[in-house]
């Protein structure tokens, strides 16, 4: 196996393991479309339960989706990796119905900190969120006994 199909085999596996112990982005209906090192896109389908007063999508829930993002990206190289600071920018609002995808790249990644942009997009491929995360590794492994760079 190269190393391309191993990084990749690994952000898998990660990703699996950490989305199955995410309650929450069960209840929020996230799924996972690709993960690879540095990198995830998720999906999610604004429900009726996740408006705000308003009767827009409540910024809590689009925060949690890239914020899940952010994480699968950060956490693909099996190191336990905790969020160090989070921003988020709100450009459009969301509506029940919208099918929201959430692509995290990484940006930069030295030594033990890293800066992920995570971008939340509608159906129509309009931004409605711009994220920002900054990352601190651990030495810890998600899964055990397998190897990250």
């Amino acid at each position: 196996m190269n190393t391309s199909n191993r990084n990749q085999t690994l952000a898998q596996s990660v990703a699996d393991e950490m989305l199955k112990l995410d309650k929450h982005a069960q209840h929020l209906g996230i799924q996972l479309k690709e993960v690879s090192g540095g990198y995830s896109e998720l999906t999610m389908v604004v429900r009726d339960d996740m408006v705000n007063g308003l009767g827009i999508c409540h910024g809590g829930v689009t925060f949690a989706l890239a914020d899940t993002a952010f994480a699968l990206a950060c956490n693909s190289r099996n190191q336990r990796t905790l969020a160090f600071n989070c921003t988020i920018t709100y450009s459009a609002p969301a509506h029940v119905g919208d099918v929201l995808t959430a692509v995290a790249q990484e940006q930069v990644l030295n030594g033990k900190t890293g800066i992920y942009d995570v971008v939340i997009m509608n159906q129509h491929l309009e931004k409605i969120v711009m994220f920002r995360g900054v990352s601190y590794r651990t030495r810890q492994q998600i899964v055990s006994g397998l190897r990250g760079s």
